[in-house]
């Protein structure tokens, strides 16, 4: 003797409400699941931005020598890139005529320098 469901339940939604429902309740349950797993989170730190403290602009670079031609600041920058030193150039403002700065990060720093006064020994 088997029982179906609307003779288990008195009062039983008609079937339509019943699908209605439970489609709304896995749409609701989804955005949630989402909005926690990709959702903005007002908790994490926002990515650095401009420090308007900083005059040159260089954020985590650190100045390690400048020269007056773009020539030599390619030689160093070459020096660097052999030693396993990541580095960039920073040219002068189009306004001011200026040196060309040679930058690293400041774990590098040390290195870099030491990297460059090898070089002016030999």
């Amino acid at each position: 003797m088997f029982v179906t469901w609307p003779t288990m339940c008195p009062m039983s939604a008609p079937v339509g409400v019943v699908e209605l429902l439970g489609t709304l309740l896995a749409i609701g349950l989804l955005v949630l699941i989402l909005r926690w797993t990709y959702g903005n989170s007002r908790s994490q730190p926002a990515p650095p931005g401009h420090d308007p403290d900083d005059t040159t602009g260089d954020g985590l670079l650190q100045e390690v020598s400048r020269v007056p031609t773009e020539a030599a600041a390619q030689i160093l920058r070459s020096r660097l890139r052999d030693a396993g030193i990541r580095a960039t150039i920073r040219k002068p403002g189009k306004d001011s005529i200026g040196d060309y700065r040679l930058l690293v990060f400041s774990a590098d720093l040390v290195d870099a320098r030491t990297v460059l006064s090898r070089g002016a020994l030999e």
